[in-house]
């Protein structure tokens, strides 16, 4: 005969088990689900995001290695054509809450999104020489120089500087920790004020290179 004093017992305690599984179950996925929220906003809170300093901002004066100085005003870049060095600059602001260090940079000839969708291979980019930080919320600058007059983009990008062409750049930067790069394209837009040339920045796209891309 069937003893169903044993029975229930066994199916209470399969039933208790169940319910103690289901909520375990639930329990480690809603701490997950914290952590992974917690993980995003400290991530958040680290991430640097770049793009031109305003027009009234306050200039920044920009040294190279050899000595060679110049000031970049609020909103704007420089391009200096030499017969040995070509120097670029660029005034920059921080909107992102973190730390922004810039790691390198890619020259191009101007195109619009569509015709250029994608930024250059992270392999062609060039390494800077020296260390430069924005902080978030804060005005820094951007520089680089094309010192071997044999390489194509040299010869590129004076040909475009003489020919008063819109110059593209892409800065490659990422957080303190060397984590979340990015990479944002910038233009440099040659424009006659009083019968001297000066270059305009403009921001048009941002990439994630350690996550998924916003759109």
């Amino acid at each position: 005969m069937t003893d169903w004093t044993t029975t229930g017992a066994e199916l209470a305690t399969a039933v208790g088990t169940l319910v103690l599984g289901a909520a375990t179950f639930a329990s480690v996925r809603s701490a997950n689900r914290t952590a992974r929220t917690a993980e995003r906003s400290l991530l958040e809170g680290l991430r640097p995001l770049l793009v031109t300093s305003r027009l009234q901002d306050s200039p920044e004066k920009v040294g190279f290695a050899d000595q060679h100085w110049v000031r970049v005003d609020g909103g704007h870049g420089t391009v200096e054509v030499t017969d040995e060095v070509i120097y670029l600059t660029m005034a920059l602001r921080n909107i992102g809450r973190g730390m922004a260090v810039l790691h390198g940079w890619h020259a191009d000839r101007g195109a619009t999104s569509s015709e250029r969708p994608d930024h250059a291979n992270v392999d062609g980019f060039r390494r800077l020489t020296r260390d430069l930080y924005i902080p978030p919320g804060d005005l820094g600058f951007w520089q680089g120089a094309l010192r071997d007059r044999t390489e194509p983009t040299f010869a590129q990008v004076r040909t475009m500087a003489e020919a008063d062409e819109i110059l593209s750049l892409e800065l490659l930067y990422g957080d303190l920790a060397g984590g979340q790069r990015a990479i944002t394209r910038f233009a440099l837009l040659p424009h006659d004020v009083e019968g001297q040339r000066v270059w305009l920045a403009s921001v048009s796209r941002h990439w994630h290179l350690d996550r998924r891309a916003p759109r």
